[in-house]
């Protein structure tokens, strides 16, 4: 094996990402090397591309990028035994501390020490990815790798739809995102009556129907009300997953909440948002914030499911090779593609 690889890394702070030679990374006893076959493309990809105010605050330069993948193991450190060459992987890119209170009590997503991927550390947008063994996902068959390169996205679906019980309850998904058409699939795969999905993009509403069997409504041009009254729901929905980052989606999801309701909330609005918190307060409302996934829970019941029935495949929209990455981004930032893969093999 050669001891330079392609990359893709943001070599300098400014827009775009740049085709590299950089060395393949030498493992530790306790991490693997992993061959890396198919990434996609994430909405932070993008924040990095574009070199926005966050990107510029959090990523250091140089920094090969990337954090969705699927590829195969080729070397084991030393002290790794339960993982083999050859075997096919997706990980959790979120790398954690061992010191903090919720690490210790096994509650992994919540450690304040959390470095990411091709966001903090080196990523998986190259030939060859080093990653702590504690982190790898072995991937059953029936997951292939172009699948397997998006279980990152999906596990922020599922891990935002699984936060309350949706098992015969009406549910709400505001953005219609790539992680916002999963979490749709989601809650309709595991019992949720009726689920309505919104946003004001008519390019990715369509590619809801595609994905899932839920009711995708354009608020720019459709009554929200009126959707709940044709459903004959009477009082409005029992979930909400605010996926769009959007007060006004918000604003809504708040109105059309039944007293009690619950709202699990993935979107990050930008800057500060104005809240009319008597609304939360007089509908006893539930809001809970999401980050990432549960490690490794948010992973068995991903996998479980996609072994069951769950398809998301056609939330997949763009592939390119990895040669043509450019073109896949200027796919990305248009808006009107679901998830992009790259193809690296």
């Amino acid at each position: 094996m050669s001891n330079q690889m392609k990359a893709l890394q943001k070599s300098e702070p400014s827009e775009g990402l740049w085709m590299t030679r950089a060395p393949v990374p030498e493992i530790g006893p306790d991490d693997v090397l992993i061959r890396i076959n198919k990434t996609g493309i994430c909405g932070t990809d993008i924040h990095i591309w574009n070199w926005d105010e966050w990107a510029e605050k959090t990523v250091p330069v140089p920094l090969i990028t990337g954090h969705e993948f699927a590829g195969e193991i080729v070397e084991v450190g030393k002290n790794v035994h339960d993982l083999k060459i050859g075997q096919r992987c997706s990980g959790e890119g979120h790398l954690i501390g061992k010191t903090s209170r919720q690490s210790r009590a096994g509650k992994f997503h919540l450690d304040p020490e959390t470095r990411g991927i091709g966001v903090n550390e080196q990523g998986a947008f190259a030939e060859y990815l080093k990653l702590p063994a504690f982190n790898v996902v072995p991937l059953p068959d029936e997951i292939d790798d172009e699948i397997g390169a998006i279980l990152d996205p999906l596990g922020n679906a599922v891990h935002t739809a699984l936060s309350f019980d949706l098992i015969g309850e009406d549910v709400l998904v505001t953005g219609a995102g790539p992680i916002g058409i999963m979490a749709a699939a989601v809650a309709r795969h595991v019992g949720a009556r009726n689920v309505v999905i919104t946003d004001i993009n008519q390019d990715r509403l369509d590619l809801v129907a595609e994905v899932a069997d839920v009711v995708p409504v354009n608020v720019a041009h459709e009554d929200l009300k009126a959707v709940v009254s044709k459903l004959g729901m009477r009082e409005g929905f029992d979930v909400g997953l605010e996926m769009s980052g959007n007060q006004i989606a918000l604003d809504q999801m708040v109105e059309r909440l039944v007293m009690g309701g619950h709202i699990a909330l993935l979107g990050i609005p930008p800057g500060k948002s104005p809240v009319d918190w008597s609304r939360i307060v007089f509908k006893a409302i539930t809001i809970k914030g999401v980050y990432g996934r549960e490690i490794f829970e948010t992973w068995y019941k991903m996998i479980a499911m996609l072994q069951n029935g769950l398809d998301v495949r056609k939330v997949i929209t763009h592939r390119f090779d990895v040669g043509d990455f450019k073109d896949g981004f200027l796919a990305m930032k248009s808006g009107k593609t679901g998830k992009v893969v790259l193809n690296w093999r």
